[in-house]
């Protein structure tokens, strides 16, 4: 999946804390562990990636769900989970025809499993479902879909390798070199300076893998390198601002030096969508 958060500058000095406020040794440690499962899947059969998707979204949920709850913001687990298990194999059995329907109806069906308990604090909690199942169950429906396509497996490779480029080389350059924060008042570590470094790492490694993997022309690996930059970053921004918003400072726990499945989820599914639609453009299903 990917490392620490990239673009970190804030010096820490203690024991096996690294200066982004990580512990770096289990962190890289989890994440190689992760890249194998993840590689292993793929090369193997790809229905295995697939329930490590549904897993890992499903892990997801519940640690938003958990968090939400803090804010007396109530959002039924078993649901949002039958929710994003079914929209994922829908996109990866039947295609975007199938996605799409299943998207419809999971929200009306969503919806109105938390209006049957009344009035009372509905508009919060249907948004914040509807919230949760767009951000884990449609954005990751199109990792599924992805996955179905022709060289689903190099896609999936792609989109997961650009991503570790984003967060490596905004991580190696905003340490060393971060001074001009990009948003302080959601994620003060991560720079500019930080951000280039992002974009020479995933811009250079997808234009070598577009060739590689998808025979493609180098200029379009550059142009989905710097894409997935933006979406990656995007998405590291918006589970700041999910964290700050409620007040935690990791939604989960369960991977040390890296937080909980969110952590490792968050640059992840905007990138899948945005990797769907320039991979389709450039290459077709």
């Amino acid at each position: 999946m990917s490392t620490p958060s990239s673009g970190d500058a804030t010096p820490v000095a203690n024991g096996g804390t690294s200066r982004a406020g990580r512990d770096l040794p289990a962190a890289i440690g989890i994440g190689v562990l992760l890249v194998v499962l993840i590689v292993a899947s793929l090369v193997w059969v790809s229905w295995l990636f697939l329930g490590l998707l549904l897993i890992a979204l499903g892990l997801g949920a519940w640690e938003l769900i958990r968090a939400f709850k803090t804010k007396d913001i109530v959002v039924d687990f078993v649901p949002m989970l039958l929710a994003i298990v079914l929209t994922g194999i829908a996109a990866y059995k039947w295609g975007t025809e199938a996605f799409t329907l299943a998207v419809g109806l999971t929200i009306l069906v969503l919806v109105a499993w938390r209006l049957v308990t009344g009035p009372a604090g509905f508009v919060r909690d249907a948004g914040a479902t509807v919230f949760i199942y767009a951000y884990l169950g449609v954005f990751g429906a199109f990792a599924a879909l992805m996955l179905a396509q022709t060289h689903g497996a190099s896609r999936i490779f792609i989109m997961i390798a650009l991503v570790v480029c984003n967060d490596v080389g905004g991580y190696a350059v905003g340490v060393f070199a971060g001074r001009h924060p990009i948003a302080p008042t959601l994620s003060p570590k991560k720079s500019w300076e930080g951000f280039v470094g992002s974009v020479v790492l995933a811009c250079g490694v997808g234009a070598w893998l577009v060739i590689w993997l998808m025979h493609g022309q180098w200029w379009q690996g550059v142009l989905l390198g710097f894409a997935v930059a933006i979406s990656a970053t995007f998405g590291d921004f918006l589970e700041s601002a999910i964290k700050r918003d409620l007040g935690v400072k990791d939604l989960g726990t369960k991977l040390p030096g890296h937080g909980g499945m969110m952590d490792r989820l968050d640059s992840q599914l905007p990138s899948a969508f945005v990797c769907y639609i320039l991979l389709f453009a450039f290459f077709g299903a």
